[in-house]
Order: structure tokens, then sequence, then C-alpha cells
């Protein structure tokens, strides 16, 4: 009799175990943490770190008024590192669907061009994040960077397509449009790692560019994020970023 109950208890535990080893293998990425010097684990609580970036946001404009270059500098380093370490954290292992636009991490589903809108919305952006995932991904970039400051790829290996990225572009976050997807580019090192509400893994993830299926394209619009000066200062005075109208 005690033994039966044993072998119950034995599977429950198991069972647990694998649940665990489960939702693990859903959060964590498989990439080195210290090597990218990321944060891949929720930490906080989700609003509490929304209401510090408003508050944060407060410093940032008061020290524009004095020092504009350094407001820009500084921001630009703390949006980096906010975004990727604080809020996306939170996101990782939140399930794709194409219709997904939960607002809330890892409650519901998300699409990928929700899981941008909604990040840069939750970071500060003021935008609405229904319409801007709902636009193609040239008009997209177009919402963080005019059209003549984009970088456009067309029909080039990734080989080639690496050299081109680090060419233009430093250490940094960048957004990308695909054929018919969309996400973040992370540029470290002269490596190009691809954050996005994948497709193909059902699920947010990042992972090396080069190894990411749904990072085939035969078109790369490139917009800039962190080292973008004016959409930093945007940020900074909490300006709209409206859908172009042409």
């Amino acid at each position: 009799m005690s033994s039966k109950k044993t072998s119950v208890l034995e599977q429950s535990i198991i069972g647990v175990n694998e649940i665990q080893s489960l939702k693990t293998s859903i959060i964590e990425p498989s990439l080195d943490s210290l090597k990218l010097n990321l944060n891949f684990e929720p930490k906080g609580h989700y609003a509490s770190i929304k209401n510090g970036i408003e508050t944060d946001r407060a410093y940032f404009k008061r020290l524009h008024q004095t020092n504009p270059t350094k407001a820009i500098d500084s921001t630009s380093q703390y949006l980096y590192s906010k975004l990727l370490n604080d809020i996306v954290p939170h996101w990782y292992g939140t399930e794709w669907d194409f219709n997904g636009h939960t607002n809330i991490p890892n409650d519901g589903e998300i699409a990928c061009g929700y899981f941008v809108s909604t990040t840069l919305k939750h970071f500060g952006f003021n935008l609405n994040r229904y319409k801007m995932a709902q636009q193609a991904g040239l008009i997209e970039a177009r919402m963080l960077q005019p059209k003549s400051e984009l970088k456009i790829y067309r029909n080039l290996s990734f080989e080639d397509l690496k050299i081109k990225v680090n060419a233009v572009y430093n250490d940094g976050i960048y957004f990308v449009g695909l054929d018919n997807h969309v996400g973040y580019v992370i540029v470290k090192d002269k490596e190009l790692y691809f954050l996005h509400s994948s497709y193909c893994d059902d699920k947010v993830v990042i992972e090396l560019a080069e190894m990411a299926p749904c990072f085939s394209s035969h078109i790369y619009v490139f917009a800039e994020i962190s080292t973008n000066k004016n959409l930093i200062k945007n940020w900074i005075f909490n300006t709209r970023l409206s859908v172009p109208n042409n």
C-alpha cells in the first residue's frame, strides 16, 4: 500500500519537474547572457518597471534642459539596457499568434508587430500600438525614422547583409521589417541577434539571426532605435509617433 502511494508521489514529482523544465526551455533563450551582457530572466513587477520608466523620463527631460548632448547619450544607453533587460525578459515565451495582441506578457498571444509596438509603448513611447502593429514593415519603420534615413536591403545572402549592417550600424537595438514579419535586431560585437515573436517557434524568442528561420527574407528594412537621436528626443519629450500619411 505504502509503496503504491510512493510510486504515485514519485510520478507527481516527475510530472512537476517536467513542467518546470518545459517552462525553463520556453523562457530562456539558448544564448550566453554573460557574453551578451543581457538579462534573460524576468525580474521585478512589470507595472512597477513601467512606472519607474516614467519617473526616469522626467529626469532625462530635466537633464536635456541643461545638457542636451549628455541627455541624448545617456537616454540611448538607458533605452538599450531597460528595454532588453527589464521589459523584454517578461515577454520571453509569450505565445505567438497571427492575431495575438495581448497587453500582458505571458498572458495570451502576441503577433510579431504587436510585440514590437507593445514593448515600445511599455517603454514609454507615445504611440498607438494597434495602429503601428497593423502597418507593413516599411510603414512601421517610418514611424521610427524618416524614410531617407532607413537602410533597405534586397536579395542578399546573410553574409552580405551582415557586412552591410556592420558597415553602417554600431551596437544597439534596431527595428527590422521583413517580407511578412517584423522584429528587433540587436547588433552586439559585430554579431546580429533577432528578437521577435516567432511564427517559426510559436513564441517570443531571441536567437542568432543567422540561425533564425524566420529571418529569411527578400527584403530587410532597418530603422534605428537606441542609436536614433531624434527618436530618443521624442521619447524624452513624449512626442507622438504617428503613422505617416504617405
